[in-house]
């Protein structure tokens, strides 16, 4: 391969490779790993770490002297790797100082020795190339030339030159490619083994706990080096992505057979978090997105902005743009994409940075984000003239955006995308708008404990797919406000609960697997056998599942019945040509099934029809000899051999030409045999590329009928989300809202969908109303009484309602509303440098900026975070605004009564409170709403309950009496017109005990005497008639 060229220093863009390699596939011919037939019959042994026993190399004596024990003694061998270098002398390969004996020129190995090899240890095998002396430009081997080629355009073109040839001609490549990709970690591929070198590899030995060594020298200096075996790539891969980082697959597209220096590579794909499709990578029940952000002139919430994100395991691209951070924030938040592309103009700006999520924000070059280009990319992918087809040709910023996007995508896959076939604009008032303060505070698919179990998505997902379950998410995610499309999905939904028709479809839907997931592999050319049995044992189970759907249905149902194809031709095709049972791995063989195809059969038998032929073999070479013992054996490093007992080597004919000595035995091949072993693998190799051409052509064949299939995958998730819902209402005892013009919020008998299913006892509900005569509710009563989640259920039920579910309630009557609100519990920003306070006035800022009068706006504690007066003032404020000022539909929860005489000060203000009663010692919540203000608020009985200590509470008892008796006696309270703060003076003298007979039991002059009958009791010397006699006197003492 042609080495990359740089100008300045600097890589200049990579070539177009026509052969992509599936990141499964054999990368390397079946010789490499087998040694030399020609090495063989000469009888020469190989020069391939194999079985523990076959350590025979010829190892150039002078090459050793300084190296290691374990390096000179060949070390641990767990497998052989193949690895090459830029011969000068094709009988010696410089192998980190050690020279092997190499006769054929063939690619050399070095001993694996990797996994579960103790940290520090040097495994067997070589380096990557033999010592060269440094020269005044190496000071910094592993970092120089990269920070050259990227950090230092004008270095001198000779300079440069030197620096590269001071390099092994491996080396040399590897620096070519990782120029490429310099904030990449390189999957370099060796034989059986991706290795990482120099920063690479110390960054990924750190990140993953494996073993970092240093193999041989390059430029001078030791090579720094880790590695993971191919098999088990996916693995770290996965740990790697999860942790943030991304990864260039290099892979070997050369024969190692006719390469006269390095095998030429090239990187097949780069595997990001936002872009990642192997099943292994991936959550099955949740989306992989990633996004790019472009921003127009303005800021705050002027800041327009345009945002396109993609499920590329899906197909999925999607756009939008909006006005403003707030609503930048929110939908960052309802995506959560594992990647954001931005500008690198924005990425430098310091306010503009802190709206992306930390750490996810990638670079790119300003001018993939222009809408002009971006235009020409995405019409030439869809096929179309122009945008306009799909509302998009007036959104400037989210079409540049969405060019940044496709042309990601498109160097990462490094393959067409035919899978993309759709742009879907989405519009921000088409759906209730949520903030991320307010999804968050709901918990709808994050808990604030961290308990996944604990969120209104986890409750709703009992979908039997996982792409039915990602669909559901979505809808959670975004409800909508489309009256006529949320009245269809409610009919749907009302149809599968009735007879409990959902339990029929979600059977028939149980033997379908990720469609969507593994037409997207198909479509990259990433699938693997078990995604195309995947997809046969789905589209084998489309008949029950589209009689399921025969007869009288709501027209959703229809509709989707009828997107559920038959797909008579693709099931054919698959089950025509992938075997029964296939193996996992194309590169295993046996993938393709017998009788699809001629070649490839006689190919398998020529390869497989060897037993006959080995067993008179023995028998006749045990006759010819005369040596009883003799037997015929195979394995993957030597090929055929016969093998003799060592006491028996000088007894065999004058053609037998010795392979290989092993302990206690002598191995030969004779003429005979190496032309059977040349015809047997040859047929192996064959059979296997011929295998692979009939891959690439049947997912060819696959991706020309991938339209219909993805039309078939969205009906059949739309079908599972609406199955899941359904069971969720006839199980959880839902019903159907009803969807109203007036304004109103009409719920009887709601329940909180979540808690209730946590709670041992059964759940109260209860009733709200509000409407175009009540916009607000001031709710009052005691810590723990439910004021928060009777606030929550309400917005839960709303949004449950916009995604076209039934409801937890008696019966639901629900207006238009466009957004939802928040302002619940506490929490500080450390790292933002807010306090608690400072979040809670910043919320309430967000809701007094955006909330209309179509808005619901839940309100709790206002205030609290500061001084008494100064937080009833902003609580009193707040309220005024959203009563008299926005109207929207509030619920207003505070501890403040003051805030109670607003009822009498506003139009459409009622007071509300949850019920509370105090039982012998303790406090029972009733979590029962009830009209008018609270009577208190049982804040000193809450804190016996949190186990405060007792003398504690006396002494706030005290001082709370000293505290009342104070504000009495100076009138404070009484209403919201308080002319100036007031100090309430602690050090004043305490008022005298106040008769508590939980916490000061002796302040009751009954107790008292009850307290002194019981101290003159003797209980020892009580007969059992003289003790009922003494609790009848107790019981007196009551009276």
């Amino acid at each position: 391969m042609a080495h990359r060229r740089f100008a300045h220093g600097g890589p200049v863009a990579a070539e177009a490779f026509a052969l992509r390699l599936d990141h499964d596939a054999p990368s390397v011919a079946h010789r490499e790993t087998e040694p030399d037939r020609a090495d063989r019959l000469a009888g020469h042994r190989s020069a391939r770490a194999g079985d523990t026993a076959d350590r025979h190399r010829k190892i150039c004596p002078t090459a050793t002297q300084g190296l290691p024990r374990e390096l000179r003694d060949g070390g641990r061998t767990h497998g052989a790797v193949a690895l090459e270098g830029r011969r000068t002398n094709p009988e010696i390969t410089p192998l980190g100082g050690i020279g092997v004996h190499h006769p054929t020129g063939q690619e050399p190995v070095r001993g694996a020795g990797r996994f579960g090899q103790r940290a520090g240890e040097t495994a067997a095998g070589a380096g990557l190339g033999c010592g060269h002396r440094p020269t005044p430009l190496e000071q910094a081997p592993d970092h120089a030339l990269q920070e050259d080629l990227h950090t230092r355009p004008s270095i001198p073109r000779a300079r440069y030159d030197r620096r590269m040839a001071d390099h092994t001609p491996v080396m040399q490549q590897y620096l070519g490619l990782k120029a490429q990709h310099p904030d990449t970690l390189l999957f370099y591929r060796m034989g059986d083994f991706y290795e990482l070198f120099f920063e690479d590899a110390r960054k990924a030995s750190q990140l993953l706990d494996i073993t970092l060594t240093a193999r041989g020298q390059s430029a001078g200096a030791p090579i720094p080096m880790a590695g993971v075996p191919v098999q088990s790539v996916d693995n770290y891969l996965a740990r790697l992505v999860r942790k943030g980082e991304s990864v260039a697959i290099c892979e070997q597209i050369g024969d190692p057979a006719k390469s006269k220096g390095p095998v030429e590579r090239a990187v097949v794909r780069v595997v990001t978090p936002g872009t990642v499709t192997d099943a292994a990578l991936l959550d099955d029940r949740r989306e992989v997105l990633l996004a790019a952000l472009a921003l127009g002139d303005g800021t705050g919430q002027d800041l327009p902005f345009g945002l396109a994100w993609i499920d590329l395991g899906a197909g999925r691209l999607s756009v939008l743009e909006g006005r403003g951070a707030g609503a930048l924030a929110a939908e960052l938040e309802r995506l959560q994409p594992a990647e954001i592309l931005v500008s690198e103009s924005m990425a430098e700006d310091g306010s503009f940075a802190a709206l992306l999520p930390a750490g996810k924000s990638r670079r790119r070059a300003p001018w993939h984000f222009e809408t002009e280009a971006a235009t020409r990319a995405l019409t030439a992918q869809l096929g179309t003239l122009d945008l306009a087809g799909y509302g998009a040709s007036e959104l400037p910023l989210a079409v540049g955006a969405a060019g940044a996007l496709l042309q990601f995508v498109r160097d990462t896959q490094r393959t067409a995308l035919p899978h993309l076939r759709a742009l879907r604009v989405e519009a921000r008032e088409a759906a209730l708008q949520i903030d991320a303060v307010t999804r968050r505070n709901l918990e709808i698919d994050t808990s604030a404990g961290g308990r996944e179990d604990a969120t209104l998505v986890s409750l709703l997902d009992t979908t039997v797919t996982a792409m039915g379950a990602r669909m559901l998410r979505r809808a959670v995610n975004r409800p909508l406000t489309d009256r006529a499309l949320l009245q269809e999905r409610h009919a749907a939904v009302g149809a599968l609960v009735e007879e409990r028709r959902c339990d029929a479809l979600r059977a028939a839907l149980g033997p379908i697997g990720d469609m969507e997931r593994m037409l997207a592999r198909i479509a990259l050319r990433t699938a693997r056998p078990r995604d195309l049995t995947g997809l046969r044992l789905a589209l084998a189970a489309l008949p029950p599942l589209r009689a399921r759907l025969t007869g009288s249905h709501p027209p959703l149902l229809q509709r989707l019945a009828a997107a559920v194809g038959e797909h008579t031709t693709e099931l054919a095709l698959l089950r025509q040509a992938i075997a029964e049972e296939p193996a996992a791995l194309l590169r295993e063989g046996g993938v393709i099934a017998p009788g699809h195809d001629a070649e490839l059969d006689e190919l398998r038998h020529i390869a497989s029809d060897t037993d006959a032929f080995l067993l008179e073999l023995e028998a006749r070479e045990r006759a010819r000899t005369g040596l009883p013992q003799l037997k015929l054996g195979y394995n993957r490093v030597q090929g055929f051999f016969i093998e003799l007992p060592r006491s028996q080597a000088a007894e065999v004919p004058p053609d037998y030409l010795r392979r290989q000595t092993v302990k206690n035995a002598e191995r030969f091949i004779t003429p005979e045999l190496k032309g059977f072993e040349d015809k047997v693998l040859g047929a192996r190799e064959r059979s296997l590329a011929r295998e692979r051409v009939l891959w690439e052509a049947l997912l060819e064949r696959l991706a020309a009928m991938l339209p219909a299939l993805q039309d078939t995958a969205t009906a059949i998730a739309e079908l599972d989300a609406l199955a899941a819902l359904a069971e969720r209402a006839a199980t959880l005892r839902w019903v159907a809202p009803e969807l109203v013009d007036r304004p109103v919020l009409c719920i009887r008998g709601g329940r909180h969908p979540v808690v209730e299913r946590f709670i041992d006892g059964p759940f109260v509900p209860n009733d709200l109303t509000l409407d175009a005569a009540t916009r607000m509710w001031v709710i009052t009563g005691p810590n723990m009484g439910g004021k928060s989640t009777f606030m929550r259920q309400a917005a839960l039920i709303v949004i449950l309602a916009h995604i076209g579910s039934f409801v937890p309630a008696n019966s639901a009557q629900i207006g238009p509303l466009d957004r939802v609100f928040t302002r619940i519990g506490a929490g500080d920003d450390l790292a933002g440098g807010r306090s608690t306070f400072m979040v809670e006035m910043t919320e309430t800022a967000n809701i007094l900026h955006n909330a209309t009068p179509r808005s619901l706006v839940l309100m709790d504690e206002v205030g609290r975070g500061t001084s008494t007066f100064d937080g009833l003032a902003l609580a009193a404020a707040t309220a005024r605004h959203l009563a008299a000022r926005i109207g929207a539909f509030t619920l207003f929860a505070t501890h403040y009564f003051e805030l109670t005489a607003l009822a009498a000060e506003l139009p459409g203000v009622v007071n509300m409170h949850l019920d509370a009663t105090e039982h012998r010692d303790g406090i029972v919540f009733l979590h029962a709403v009830r009209p008018g203000p609270a009577s208190r608020s049982y804040g000193l009985a809450v804190a016996q309950l949190a186990g405060v200590p007792r003398e504690v509470l006396i002494e706030a008892r005290r001082t709370l009496a000293t505290l009342e008796t104070a504000q009495g006696a100076a009138g404070t309270g009484a209403s919201l017109g308080v002319a100036a703060q007031g100090r309430l003076d602690l050090a004043a003298p305490i008022a005298a005990p106040v008769a508590d007979p939980v916490a000061d039991p002796v302040a009751d002059p009954v107790a008292d005497a009850v307290l002194s009958a019981l101290r003159n009791i003797d209980p020892d010397t009580l007969s059992p008639r003289d003790a009922l006699a003494k609790v009848y006197d107790l019981r007196k003492l009551l009276r």
